[in-house]
């Protein structure tokens, strides 16, 4: 449990050891702090919530490197969790093997939004990544392999253009029974007029590559028919008019008028891809401003719950104080979980305990109890030593100073057969006694007010069930 954080829960990185004495991520804690104002420690909150103190407030400046924990955790023994993995070793080379692990899940780097296993991304960029470059066979230009897939879909839509168009300028005939009506672009299947059909179905992708070596060919004609007229001289025109085009002619423009549709074809399928593509950015504009704007809320909701805690934290600090407030100069201290608290004294981490403030009268003094349960001066580590501090009140300039009254200290026998009970009067030259400057004054009292060995003693009731209870009689 040692090695986990205070606020992630997992294994600390680069630990982090706070003034309350818990252990975050240096990440996790610059985050906290970034994030909360007055950021308080979760785990005091939820060990003790009702003793939190200033050593519960977290900020970067204030906590400290904890070497010795990161030493221990950097030689953890440690295995790989992804699954197929059998790596083992220690901590310190578990990042290395991270960036190495074959079996890791990590994103495609070309921004495909695929998350492949590291082992097979080289098979995904070569056959299933959108974004990859692929070198097209005809004219060897690199392109991405989104962009090549769309090269395809375009020569598709070409080929059927023009295998449409094709087909309703070669209607079928009675000429063509017994050859196929692609014969004009290098067909040479010949049959009867039902091995026609059957071929004519299952031939359409020969037929299209057919027709597109004929486009080329055409192509190639048109542009050196073009340059030869350009380097011939004007000839009369006197029986041509007169006798109208020629078939050769009528062919060109009827070829013409079929490039014409196909490219007709292409512009509307471009002018629909460009529109899509333009509803595609919008919607994503739209989409972003509205998480950025659900992450500005949130943002502002979290700062509104982190202060709305530390003012709930405030109202039951003084709800609690109003509880068990005393104005009569009596008062009884009830504090349980004896055990811990009392183990926490010998290990240092909570030497002493403060009582809620009580007052001599309903505008006396103020005045509290501090208890040390492993003891203090004469009495550490053999005695309970209890004392008796003064406070700043708000009625101290009508008082009269220094504080005389007799204070009386009681720890209950459970039993109610042998209360331990001690008694003294203020040294009236002593500053513990005097009008208080500060918060308190200088606890005074009784350092050896109960040995230990009788404080657990089986025979006395003092602690029972976890629970003991001091009082306070000022007469």
């Amino acid at each position: 449990q040692k090695f986990l954080c205070s606020n992630c829960n997992n294994i600390l990185k680069k630990a982090l050891q706070t003034l309350c004495g818990h252990r975050y991520c240096s990440a996790c804690l610059t985050w906290i702090v970034r994030n909360n104002k007055n950021a308080i420690c979760q785990k005091c909150k939820e060990e003790d919530p009702n003793t939190l103190g200033e050593e519960s407030l977290l900020a970067e400046e204030r906590a400290f490197g904890d070497a010795a924990i990161n030493k221990e955790i950097s030689e953890l023994r440690v295995h790989c969790v992804t699954l197929g993995c059998s790596w083992s070793g220690i901590m310190k080379d578990f990042e290395e093997h991270q960036s190495l692990c074959e079996y890791a899940l990590i994103p495609c780097h070309t921004g495909c939004g695929h998350v492949v296993m590291r082992r097979k991304l080289a098979d995904h960029l070569e056959n299933g990544c959108v974004n990859n470059v692929t070198v097209c066979q005809q004219c060897q230009c690199s392109l991405p392999s989104s962009e090549y897939q769309n090269s395809l879909q375009l020569v598709l839509i070409i080929s059927s253009a023009f295998f449409f168009f094709f087909q309703q300028s070669h209607p079928p005939s009675s000429a063509s029974e017994d050859g196929c009506c692609f014969s004009e672009v290098g067909c040479a299947f010949r049959g009867s007029k039902e091995k026609i059909k059957e071929h004519e179905k299952s031939a359409v992708g020969a037929h299209m590559l057919l027709l597109l070596q004929h486009m080329r060919q055409l192509q190639g004609t048109l542009c050196s028919a073009a340059r030869a007229a350009q380097s011939l001289p004007p000839q009369p025109q006197l029986n041509l008019r007169s006798a109208g085009k020629s078939i050769s002619e009528l062919q060109l423009e009827n070829k013409l008028h079929v490039f014409e549709n196909i490219v007709a074809v292409l512009n509307k399928e471009v002018e629909s891809s460009n529109l899509e593509i333009l509803a595609f950015r919008r919607q994503s504009e739209l989409d972003q401003n509205i998480i950025r704007g659900l992450e500005l809320k949130i943002a502002e909701l979290h700062r509104c719950l982190t202060q709305k805690d530390v003012g709930l934290s405030s109202l039951h600090k003084s709800l609690l104080f109003s509880e068990q407030a005393s104005y009569d100069g009596i008062f009884l201290w009830k504090i349980t979980e004896v055990g811990r608290k009392l183990q926490d004294s010998v290990t240092g981490r909570t030497v002493s305990l403060y009582s809620p403030a009580f007052y001599t009268a309903k505008y006396g003094y103020k005045v509290c109890l501090r208890v040390y349960l492993n003891g203090d001066g004469t009495g550490k580590g053999t005695h309970l030593s209890l004392f008796f501090v003064v406070m700043k009140g708000d009625y101290d300039a009508l008082l009269p100073w220094p504080f005389r009254h007799k204070v009386t200290f009681m720890l209950l026998d459970q039993n109610n057969r042998e209360h331990v009970i001690d008694a003294f009067r203020p040294d009236l030259t002593s500053a513990s006694f005097q009008r208080p400057v500060n918060d308190m004054n200088v606890a005074s009292g009784c350092p050896t007010f109960l040995p230990l060995a009788k404080l657990q003693s089986p025979r006395h009731a003092y602690v029972k069930e976890d629970t003991l209870f001091l009082k306070c009689i000022i007469d």
